[in-house]
């Protein structure tokens, strides 16, 4: 009888652990893909979230983007570049929350104009 009341306990000491790691982790991310539509090439990139920021130095003109972020805290996504022109384009987005999750599309625009395409979890 001791032995199965062992066995039972051993049991409970793998299982608790596994549970909590299944349990309470869940990690919210965000898809980002900037799509360049300007008709040419662009420089110093940066996107803005909540909390953080990433870029790149170029993008080539049809030229695609991606990054996976994670948000903490909320408020809105800012876009910023230099054009080919040397124009300085600045453009807010939607807001983010922490705790969303999906996808964001962003298409920059001519004149310094972009669309974004949300694709996120409420």
């Amino acid at each position: 009888m001791r032995r199965i009341g062992m066995s039972k306990s051993i049991h409970i000491a793998i299982a608790l652990p596994l549970l909590a790691i299944f349990s309470a982790c869940h990690s919210y991310h965000v898809d980002i893909s900037i799509e360049n539509q300007t008709g040419r090439a662009i420089q110093l990139l940066e996107v803005d979230y909540p909390s953080a920021s990433f870029g790149s130095d170029t993008l080539a003109a049809n030229g695609v983007y991606h990054y996976r972020i994670q948000l903490r805290g909320s408020g809105p996504i800012k876009v910023q570049y230099t054009a080919a022109d040397g124009r300085q384009a600045q453009i807010t987005g939607p807001a983010l929350a922490e705790r969303q999750e999906g996808k964001l599309e962003i298409v920059l625009l001519p004149d310094g104009k972009a669309a974004f395409h949300p694709d996120l979890t409420p």
